[in-house]
């Protein structure tokens, strides 16, 4: 793919200044450009690398000197990050999948294919499934009986769709994701450990050792539009009604999504993030790396958990939370400059014991 500056700035709604029939087919970091690529200088201290690659054209900030840097050509914008997503977009060359339904996959008859569909080798389609026009599935994944695909999919290696899910349009699944599994629920024919354990906030303990009975999931899992899963995420599908994802949700690799979650439009869950079953997700949270959320919570809208943020009680819409258990990130902060201050405040005491021990030996 080859464009010229002009094209590039025209499809971003980007400003283009210098040489704009220059003709480019890629990106790439500042000191590793050569003369075909974009340098990716966004900010003041990449653009001092400029001069150790070959790139006659840059993607700079707003203002930017580029003439001084030496070079042919420049793209800028108010928010160049952003007008990285559009270019990145452009410039991805793909996985390399091919056209039209492999001969070695196998697809039910009753399956019903939307035109312009690519399925890979060794993919199965199920019996009732429903695949959107323009779909691209990869080779070894699994659509089981009755799941509904939208439009525009995409689904990388290794992705498995169980029965019964519903996903809506632009669907994106990296390698390994699985959609539908069962929920991980198990009970005890009298109350468990556990159970005794979080009623009385840890001061009784296990007194009997108990069977654990599998409950199975009736529901399925529901996904709305622009959702992106990472690697090896799973989704569990609900216990009775279905787990909910909501509108533009993004999820990094090795995310767990406990049955019968329910989560909000546009809100992002980092890689490592685990939400445990039956809690509810507004718009916009923000979910830091490896942070968790406990079982039958409510995330207000707007909330960001910072990484490794374990969340143990509600959170109300717009707070900020950090730590073990989470608390408002300010609250935290300070508690942790406390902590640091502990050592001396103990040699401090020492010292005071030290000097009321001398004055009282005077007497």
């Amino acid at each position: 793919m080859h464009y010229t500056v002009g094209e590039i700035a025209k499809a971003l709604g980007v400003t283009a200044e210098g040489d704009l029939s220059l003709r480019v087919s890629g990106v790439a970091e500042p000191q590793d450009a050569g003369a075909e690529h974009i340098a990716l200088a966004m900010r003041p201290e990449y653009a001092e690398r400029i001069g150790e690659g070959e790139a006659q054209v840059a993607m700079l900030w707003a203002g930017a000197d580029w003439r001084g840097m030496g070079l042919a050509a420049a793209l800028s914008a108010p928010r160049p990050r952003f007008a990285l997503s559009g270019l990145s977009a452009m410039m991805d060359a793909g996985q390399g999948y091919g056209e039209g339904v492999h001969p070695m996959a196998v697809v039910d008859p009753s399956a019903r294919i939307g035109a312009g569909v690519s399925i890979g080798p060794f993919t199965m389609v199920g019996a009732g499934a429903v695949i959107g026009d323009g779909s691209v599935i990869g080779p070894q994944c699994y659509i089981g009986q009755n799941v509904t695909l939208g439009e525009g999919a995409q689904l990388h290696v290794g992705v498995k769709l169980m029965a019964r899910v519903t996903v809506g349009a632009r669907f994106i699944a990296h390698p390994g994701a699985v959609v539908g599994g069962d929920g991980f629920s198990f009970v005890t024919p009298e109350p468990s450990g556990v159970e005794k354990a979080r009623a009385s906030l840890g001061e009784e303990g296990t007194d009997s050792a108990q069977a654990w009975a599998r409950i199975a999931s009736l529901g399925a899992v529901t996904l709305g539009d622009d959702v992106e899963i990472g690697c090896n995420t799973c989704i569990d599908r609900g216990t009775v009604r279905d787990t909910r994802i909501g509108n533009g949700v993004k999820m990094d690799n090795l995310v767990q999504i406990g049955h019968n979650v329910v989560i909000g439009d546009d809100t992002m869950v980092c890689a490592g993030g685990a939400i445990a079953g039956s809690s509810v997700l507004g718009r916009n949270v923000v979910v830091g790396g490896c942070a968790g959320i406990s079982d039958n919570l409510k995330i207000g809208d707007r909330v960001i958990l910072g990484g490794g943020t374990m969340v143990l009680s509600n959170v109300p819409e717009g707070r900020v939370m950090l730590g073990y258990p989470a608390m408002k990130m300010d609250s935290h902060v300070e508690s942790y400059k406390g902590l640091r201050r502990l050592p001396r405040l103990f040699r401090e005491v020492a010292d005071l014991k030290n000097a009321v021990s001398k004055l009282q030996g005077t007497d």
